[in-house]
């Protein structure tokens, strides 16, 4: 683990680490939140989903998104994160990436990340570690 990034995510909040070595300490060097993400659905959207009115057919249709407001917030934090590593990445900051989130986090960070960036994730823990203390992280990884 040389120059070594750790990324700690879940849809509304992560922690950067930095480890130079593999017994070094973890060093963070970023929190982030994203407090839309933990807002209710309802207080997301202005309004319920619309209607077609159903004047042809069988009646009333409501139209709905492919996503919901809230899974929405979660990819745009998804970005944020992608872009702060890309600009990591493109500064130099590090060689080798980790990222620790829950499954359906992991895979928005995954689908966000450029393939330049994804290059330098070493490994990838399908956990929900962002409340632990970094020493905890350790064990993980």
């Amino acid at each position: 683990m040389s120059n070594t990034w750790v990324l700690v995510a879940e849809s509304s909040r992560a922690k950067l680490y930095r480890v130079n070595g593999r017994l070094a300490p973890f060093t963070e060097i970023d929190a982030m939140v994203h407090p839309e993400s933990r807002m209710h659905e309802g207080d997301l959207v202005s309004d319920v989903a619309g209607s077609d009115g159903g004047s042809v057919g069988q009646g009333r249709h409501v139209m709905d998104n492919k996503h919901t407001a809230h899974q929405h917030e979660s990819l745009q934090f998804a970005r944020q994160l992608a872009s702060r590593l890309d600009s990591g990445r493109n500064n130099g900051d590090f060689d080798n990436l980790v990222l620790v989130a829950p499954p359906e986090f992991l895979g928005h960070l995954r689908s966000n990340l450029s393939k330049e960036v994804m290059s330098l994730v070493s490994r990838q823990v399908d956990k929900n570690l962002v409340q632990k203390p970094a020493e905890v992280l350790r064990a993980y990884l």
